[in-house]
């Protein structure tokens, strides 16, 4: 009787432990489990008759107030959570840093809708004048780069700076990599799991995987243990196909405030590599040499290169990061 309720016992303190580690691992698709570094605040906007929400954060410099501002603009697989270092790196000198989760992203809304980097510029300029910012400097990192350069061409009276980190769409998608329409890509990104975003991330984001890096994956693999997570993955695949599909390096040259690249080196991004061969892989995305032909395509743009580091230079070495952006501002 005694070994019985023990063994009981044993199920059950196992299956409760289980079910914690359930609820640590699942994130809902809006984040509200997730805590950011800073005060999170929504900016309402209206798409096809939706009413959503915009989420971002507002830090205020916390020494040597200069009086300008940077916004921050995250890729495709992240939000406003991986931006912590550079906000801080920033606010320490002087500037206040705005960071939106765009539309479809992180806290904000995930809304069925069409995708374009139009209208996130518009929305990203209407969120600007409602808190009083007339100018900033704008960096957009892998899709924010896409983000950053639309703004740039569409407000360059608004853009202090275009800042470009790793950004992708340096070559055109269309021309590479095989069509698939968006319910493909759908059943696709349904299929994400924890261990294949962190496979995804250690192979094409850094150049040496590091424990600090899990948070990156405890949170986009987080969402995939939601109810909702077929919502976030119709909208990634939404997403995929805006990228694809509304491509800017063909106005580079028509780029009018001053540019910095920054590019690591070693990075190999293709959007929508896993439709290519081993062949195809190697003859695109290598950073190297689009960095170098994408700065001669804007008028009077700087290059900064990082060696030994991959498609986020801001986390693999951000030091050497900080002390060039700082430096480019």
């Amino acid at each position: 009787m005694f070994k019985k309720t023990y063994l009981l016992l044993l199920l059950s303190l196992s299956l409760t432990a289980t079910v914690f580690a359930q609820n640590i691992d699942t994130l809902s698709i809006t984040l509200e489990n997730v805590k950011y570094a800073y005060p999170v605040k929504y900016f309402a906007v209206e798409s096809e008759g939706q009413d959503l929400r915009m989420a971002y954060m507002d830090v205020a410099p916390t020494q040597r107030v200069n009086g300008r501002t940077v916004v921050l603009f995250h890729g495709k697989n992240f939000g406003g959570y991986y931006w912590t270092n550079v906000i801080k790196g920033l606010t320490d000198r002087g500037f206040r840093v705005v960071v939106p989760d765009q539309i479809g992203f992180g806290k904000s809304s995930k809304a069925f809708i069409h995708y374009s980097f139009h209208q996130m510029a518009a929305w990203n300029k209407a969120l600007l004048t409602s808190l009083g910012i007339e100018k900033a400097s704008i960096l957009g990192h892998s899709m924010g780069g896409l983000l950053a350069t639309r703004f740039a061409l569409l407000y360059p009276e608004s853009t202090e700076k275009l800042l470009l980190e790793n950004p992708i769409g340096l070559e055109d998608y269309r021309q590479i990599v095989p069509y698939v329409n968006t319910e493909v890509q759908y059943k696709n990104e349904l299929k994400a799991t924890a261990e294949t975003v962190r496979k995804y991330y250690q192979n094409s984001y850094f150049t040496m995987w590091k424990p600090e890096y899990e948070f990156l994956v405890r949170v986009a693999g987080g969402v995939t243990n939601s109810v909702d997570f077929p919502r976030w993955a119709k909208v990634a695949a939404m997403t995929y196909t805006m990228i694809y599909e509304q491509p800017v390096l063909y106005e580079f040259p028509n780029i009018k405030v001053p540019t910095v690249l920054f590019i690591g080196k070693e990075d190999k991004t293709i959007v929508g590599r896993g439709l290519l061969n081993p062949q195809q892989q190697a003859l695109y995305g290598q950073y190297k040499i689009l960095g170098k032909q994408t700065a001669a395509k804007i008028p009077k743009a700087k290059l900064i290169e990082f060696e030994g580091c991959g498609h986020i230079p801001h986390l693999e070495v951000p030091t050497e990061f900080m002390i060039a952006l700082l430096g480019s501002l």
